[in-house]
């Protein structure tokens, strides 16, 4: 999704909440504008019932359920009307948009438009210029996956960006917000001639998406990724070099040594290493300073990605380890390079914190090469009562 959240009052107002009445009487408004027939009232009253018990996908399906009750029955006229009432196409990829209010509009092309296929298209192509069609085509992906792939590719030389961008988009397996393409998550292979098309593209808001959805692929198929990215990056291109680092990051990050390679981190050789961390105890919400040295004793220089993989204590006696990213850097022979990191050890809304030895590891080109560690203690009192 390529649009920015309205910005008045944004962090007081959760974002379903922008589909309120103004909304409502805005898209009335804007249909009757282009269709005089359009029933403004009656569309209003539909879609304001009990409007504010609804969560956001919930609204967005009501918008489109009554935007079906008041358009013709012929679905192709409807969704000629439904073009008819787009604003204007954002004039470049850096647009400030409130194209937010066009997203039921995907959504009446998505519940309706499946069994019209080229009216659907076209509607899309127009709606993706002004706000976004990626959750639009995804039933269409899915339903007629060969058909609907076979005219994104075609559309992969549209001469506007955001066109481009939604055909890379809208085939992602597992876009965020967006059902789940399961034949793509199984097989890929059909979707990559979009990717291929698309992965020098000159935006970078294009060559973002194929990043993207490259990175989503290499979490079901790291080689699939991985072979692909090695033929980009052959290109030497600059885009083609962008889109290759930031495709991998996943794997990277994970330490897939095929990823690393393709970047040119490869094993290391003949480096000794050193990890210390201190204090050697600390308490929940505080930090710790992460010092390594790196030696070479090699006769040539070698391109470094340094990370490191902290292991939490979990319940039961369990441990789940994380990957975070340090430094990257040129060793060369025989030069020592000495390395610090201050990295805080607090509860997030995705990681309760527990007590106990908690390993670093310091990764060097996804090898383990030293580690070491600290305990971690929770803030309870004397009392008993936990404390800030």
């Amino acid at each position: 999704m390529k649009t920015d959240q309205p910005s008045q009052s944004s962090t007081r107002k959760a974002f379903k909440d922008y589909f309120d009445k103004a909304a409502v009487v805005a898209l009335a408004q804007q249909f009757k504008a282009v269709w005089a027939e359009f029933p403004r009232q009656a569309f209003q009253k539909s879609a304001l019932r009990q409007l504010e018990s609804l969560e956001f996908s919930q609204r967005v399906s009501r918008l489109s359920d009554c935007l079906k009750a008041s358009l013709p029955d012929d679905v192709p006229e409807a969704l000629s009307i439904l073009r008819a009432s787009l604003p204007a196409p954002l004039a470049n990829c850096d647009s400030v948009t409130d194209g937010w209010l066009q997203w039921p509009l995907g959504q009446f092309i998505a519940d309706y438009g499946i069994d019209h296929f080229d009216e659907s298209m076209l509607a899309m192509i127009e709606l993706t210029q002004v706000f976004s069609a990626e959750f639009a085509v995804r039933p269409f992906v899915i339903q007629f996956p060969e058909r609907t792939i076979e005219r994104l590719t075609e559309l992969c030389q549209h001469k506007n960006a955001h066109v481009r961008r939604w055909c890379s988009e809208g085939v992602r397996p597992r876009l965020p917000w967006g059902s789940v393409i399961r034949s793509l998550v199984n097989d890929p292979a059909p979707m990559l001639p979009i990717l291929d098309a698309l992965h020098d593209d000159d935006e970078l808001y294009v060559r973002r998406s194929v990043a993207n959805n490259l990175n989503d692929v290499s979490k079901d198929h790291p080689q699939v990724v991985v072979d692909r990215c090695v033929q980009y990056h052959r290109s030497q291109s600059a885009h083609a070099t962008w889109v290759t680092r930031h495709a991998l990051r996943t794997l990277i990050k994970n330490g897939d040594r095929n990823a690393l390679a393709v970047l040119g981190y490869h094993p290391p050789k003949d480096i000794s290493a050193q990890l210390s961390v201190a204090p050697a105890q600390i308490m929940i919400g505080e930090s710790v300073e992460l010092t390594a040295v790196l030696q070479s004793n090699s006769k040539t220089s070698q391109l470094l990605a340094v990370d490191f993989e902290l292991t939490f204590v979990r319940q039961n006696q369990k441990s789940s380890a994380k990957v975070f990213k340090w430094k990257t850097f040129k060793l060369s022979s025989g030069d020592e390079v000495v390395i610090k990191k201050r990295h805080p050890v607090k509860t997030t809304t995705v990681r309760r914190l527990f007590p106990g030895r908690h390993e670093i590891r310091l990764m060097v080109n996804g090898t383990a090469l030293a580690e070491a560690g600290f305990q971690l203690q929770s803030n309870i009192s004397s009392s008993g009562n936990e404390t800030s």
